[in-house]
């Protein structure tokens, strides 16, 4: 029977702390993907110095989980992940810290020791604000009025298994125009309620498209304004580290 191997050395030193943060993704680096983030990530957590807890095992990595990232090209308000760290630390020097060995457009705006529960079972929907660009509010607002009057609107996207159709029309919750930006661009106000798959704002446009036949003439910009648990009774967003800053005594 072959003798099991064992890493070398002392095993790694055990998490204490649970943090939970909230960062931005803006202007440009709306276009790094949660690769791109995960390795500056990395290094920004190095460079600020954070008490890392690892894994065990013959290649240990720093014990950070990521939540429902975003998709590459849209900017974000409410991106989140958690990280274990081996020394009690305070949230708030972690986040100045972390901000500041971050890229400039990768923003570190909250940092809160974890609560009891799942963070990810708390991410029920988005909010998405999307900047519609080259084409008259009037037009959209019409599109949005016959894309809510549907039953069904579908998409195909290719997924690592293959082509896949599903319905966006039933994950909408929300849609409206709420108003035009300085250049008189109609802004798109979208809550979603996330499904699997996941159903993207580019898979509404694709739908939007095949139900009304407008499309926009250039790709809109697209910004997650919010995620966490549903408002129901108003089709909002509410935050989801509320609970995890109320066990905190800090509202």
């Amino acid at each position: 029977m072959a003798r099991q191997r064992t890493p070398e050395g002392p095993p790694p030193a055990p998490a204490v702390q649970k943090l939970r943060i909230r960062y931005a993704k803006r202007g440009r680096l709306r276009f790094s993907s949660t690769r791109d983030f995960s390795r500056a990530l990395e290094r920004a957590l190095r460079r600020a110095d954070v008490p890392m807890a690892f894994s065990a095992g013959f290649h240990p990595h720093p014990l950070i989980s990521y939540a429902n990232a975003a998709p590459t090209g849209t900017a974000s308000e409410a991106e989140y992940f958690e990280i274990r760290v081996t020394e009690r630390v305070e949230p708030e020097a972690v986040r100045a810290a972390l901000d500041e060995a971050l890229p400039e457009g990768l923003d570190v705006l909250e940092v809160v020791p974890a609560g009891p529960g799942a963070l990810a079972d708390r991410l029920e929907a988005s909010e998405w604000r999307l900047v519609v660009r080259g084409a008259e509010p009037g037009v959209v607002r019409d599109a949005v009025t016959a894309f809510l009057a549907t039953e069904v609107a579908e998409a195909t996207r290719t997924f690592k298994t293959g082509p896949r159709t599903f319905d966006t029309r039933g994950p909408v919750l929300a849609m409206e125009v709420t108003g035009v930006d300085e250049e008189g661009c109609a802004i798109l106000r979208m809550v979603v309620r996330h499904t699997t798959p996941s159903v993207r704002p580019d898979d509404i446009l694709t739908a939007l498209r095949a139900v009304t036949g407008f499309s926009p003439p250039v790709p809109p910009l697209v910004t997650r304004l919010a995620q966490g648990p549903l408002l129901d009774a108003t089709a909002g967003v509410a935050d989801p580290l509320a609970a995890d800053k109320d066990a905190a005594g800090h509202g």
